[in-house]
């Protein structure tokens, strides 16, 4: 041993069918082992489990597009000291790669930019392609930019179509087949920005990985995406703003009411993916203009959804860490965990005030 010893005691979550009642942290590693004497031992006793996880999550970006290494800094704290260990960086306009040699900061999984066409997004936080037929070319540079994800924004309104503009697809369908093919070639995996339903078949069609929002998802729709084992983030609070949304989208009736409709249901849309065996991951969509650090916010609207606290509480830590291939608390792996005064799994809103933040084998929060 070459530092102090902390030693976790209480109720510690591995798993869904798995806890036990301590380990240790010793050199930044969690060993199920009692090490040998030591005067320099640390203890904290509770309810334990691994870090959470932010699937949907915008280091460097915000409201106005990039921001300064400073300001993600400040973005990726708030996150770690809200007990986000972990976070699929779902698309920065930023360069973050800097954020790999800092212990201090949770672990970022990149997806390099986010790809878009021009006037199909929200200015200055994608890469904007002038030409569809340049997406499978762009996806191969995002793979090699990110950590082994690519994503894609796969819907937006369409401006152009005047008072009828909606959401509209963004790639044709052989396009977005072979940009994921792409993607694949290059061993990354491939999530998709889509509210509307019109965008699903070509995904689907494509292989797509992973699914950001899935709001227009039919429920023939929900049930192909289950069958196929793709997961969904639903981020609701990202869908809470869609009233606030359609309240400014006044010369395009159409999409507005499109958005309202989905905002009126998004907890029962939820809850139907559930019902169907989706998997759900937890994404804030933190980034733009929705805050770092609200986690603990994101997992109480899934429960308020009718998703069970227990499956809030491993999608946000242990099931996803294992769908993303990071390990939890396992003999011999980076001891990083929140400890929390009550089981979360009964009731998820503990999750707002953890008792401790242990990164790398440090308390850091």
């Amino acid at each position: 041993m070459t530092g102090p010893v902390l030693h976790v005691r209480g109720t510690v979550v591995l798993d869904d069918d798995r806890e036990v009642g301590e380990l240790w942290v010793v050199d930044g590693r969690v060993t199920f082992t009692r090490p040998h004497a030591s005067d320099d031992v640390a203890t904290l006793a509770g309810w334990a489990l691994p870090g959470l996880v932010d699937v949907h999550c915008h280091i460097g970006l915000g409201a106005d597009g990039p921001v300064d290494a400073g300001t993600a800094e400040a973005q990726a704290l708030a996150d770690r000291d809200a007990g986000t260990l972990l976070v699929r960086d779902a698309g920065s306009p930023a360069e973050t790669g800097w954020v790999h040699a800092r212990d201090d900061l949770p672990r970022l999984i990149r997806s390099g930019h986010h790809l878009a066409r021009p006037k199909r997004y929200l200015r200055h936080y994608g890469r904007e392609l002038a030409d569809p037929v340049d997406l499978p070319a762009a996806v191969a540079e995002e793979a090699a930019r990110g950590d082994g994800w690519v994503k894609l924004v796969a819907d937006w309104i369409d401006r152009d179509l005047g008072p009828d503009g909606d959401l509209r697809p963004l790639w044709p369908d052989d396009v977005l087949a072979e940009a994921v093919a792409v993607a694949h070639d290059h061993g990354a995996r491939v999530t998709a920005h889509t509210f509307a339903t019109e965008a699903v078949p070509g995904l689907l069609a494509a292989g797509v990985d992973c699914l950001e929002h899935g709001t227009g998802l039919t429920p023939g729709q929900i049930d192909e995406v289950a069958r196929r084992g793709i997961p969904v983030t639903p981020t609701l609070l990202q869908v809470g703003r869609f009233e606030e949304i359609a309240a400014q989208a006044h010369r395009y009736p159409v999409y507005a009411e499109r958005m309202r409709r989905m905002h009126a249901r998004r907890h029962q849309h939820v809850r139907d993916l559930h019902d169907a065996g989706v998997r759900l991951l937890v994404g804030t969509d933190a980034g733009g203009t929705i805050e770092h650090g609200r986690i603990a916010a994101e997992t109480a609207e899934l429960a308020r959804a009718g998703v069970p606290d227990v499956d809030v509480v491993a999608a946000a830590s242990w099931r996803t860490r294992e769908y993303l291939g990071v390990p939890g608390l396992e003999e011999g792996a980076s001891a990083d965990l929140v400890v929390l005064d009550a089981d979360p799994r009964r009731d998820v809103r503990v999750l707002a005030d953890p008792r401790a933040v242990v990164l790398r084998g440090r308390r850091v929060a």
